[in-house]
């Protein structure tokens, strides 16, 4: 590597790292303002907020990466421009293609920090927050108690709070049991409390009715209770996922065990196929952002009206790139066979990168000095 590219991808590395911090954090901020909201709202505390929030880092990366490969490549080409660098290059005998590639070089850098993050990172921290979600989900405090909305604590069971103290003590409780096709049991009780009794979650009752109404019979009736048991079973706080979104199955699993990971997101073949090529498709944006970068701005030459035109130029192919991938979300993911189509947008950029390095080398006609004045 000669000392111009090193030049070159030292430059483009600290802008990239510069870009990379900004939009994190800008994404970051985002994402973690909802948590907050969500997490402390529910009585959690500053720990659980600051462990979510740091598990949302490596998807936000991943996210961004692409974006800042483009960004860093046109600050650079542009910088390179206006400081007459890019022109001493081409004094000297350089081509295009010569220009180009401590930018590719950088590119395929950027690629392969984003695998890292797209191919195990981000589906790491995914899952391990699916399972932690679960968890809070299915703690008592979170789930079960809160008082002044209906709730379903297990299936056919319907629960009411008027009122949690601080104590612990739940005011006006209503229960609901429909599990029984025979009879209706409605438990309502002046207060009570919820225990754990190893696997199971009972609410303990005081000063209330139970009444039972018996389907083929017709019939209800009504008992009064000074202290009442109710076992809601093992069922009502259950941490075990019963699936898991495709975008949190290991990278392993979808690669080496596809139908492993159809039953674990219960997707289709269409559609766990999709998300295995769209991981290894973002490493190859972020090298063909790199590129439409570079090339939007080299194509402009020695323009008297300035870069800013291609500057909007880059962005605009960049979100023709971006139109194009979410245009073909939809048939990748649902016919298996149009899995080639995913790198559509990759490839679009690589193109359109060579095409305006080529037409950079055209001829360019100058008119000739006019020497001679007006005909006799």
């Amino acid at each position: 590597m000669s000392k111009f590219d090193r030049y070159i991808l030292a430059q483009c590395m600290s802008v990239f790292g510069f870009f990379t911090l900004i939009f994190v954090l800008l994404i970051w901020i985002n994402r973690t303002v909802i948590l907050f909201d969500e997490l402390i709202g529910d009585g959690q505390s500053a720990w659980v907020f600051l462990e979510f929030s740091s598990r949302a880092l490596p998807g936000a990366v991943a996210t961004i990466l692409p974006l800042s490969s483009f960004a860093a490549t046109l600050y650079i080409t542009n910088r390179l421009s206006n400081e007459s660098e890019l022109t001493v290059m081409q004094a000297t005998g350089a081509s295009p293609w010569r220009l180009a590639r401590p930018f590719a070089i950088f590119g395929i850098i950027t690629a392969l920090l984003l695998s890292v993050f797209t191919l195990y990172l981000a589906p790491a921290a995914s899952q391990k927050q699916a399972y932690r979600e679960k968890e809070l989900s299915s703690d008592l405090a979170t789930k079960l108690l809160k008082d002044g909305v209906f709730q379903h604590p297990a299936q056919g069971v319907t629960l009411y709070i008027r009122e949690i103290l601080p104590t612990g003590e739940l005011l006006d409780t209503y229960v609901a049991d429909r599990r029984e096709k025979q009879t209706s049991v409605t438990y309502t009780a002046q207060t009570a409390y919820v225990l754990k009794e190893r696997e199971d979650t009972v609410l303990v009752m005081k000063d209330g009715y139970i009444q039972n109404y018996e389907h083929a019979t017709n019939t209800l009736s009504v008992t009064k209770f000074d202290d009442m048991t109710y076992n809601f079973g093992a069922d009502a706080f259950d941490t075990t996922l019963d699936h898991l979104a495709i975008s949190q199955v290991e990278t392993t699993t979808i690669l080496f065990d596809p139908e492993a990971a159809q039953k674990i997101s219960k997707r289709d073949a269409a559609f766990v196929n999709e998300e295995l090529h769209k991981r290894l498709f973002n490493p190859t944006l972020a090298f063909a952002a790199a590129l439409v970068g570079f090339a939007s701005i080299y194509v402009a030459g020695f323009s008297r009206f300035g870069v800013g035109r291609f500057v909007l130029f880059a962005i605009f192919l960049l979100v023709v790139m971006k139109m194009i991938e979410s245009g073909l979300t939809g048939p990748t993911r649902t016919v298996y066979e149009l899995w080639p189509l995913i790198y559509a947008p990759s490839a679009f950029g690589i193109l359109a990168s060579i095409f305006m390095l080529f037409y950079s080398q055209r001829p360019r006609k100058v008119a000739p000095p006019d020497i001679g004045g007006e005909p006799a």
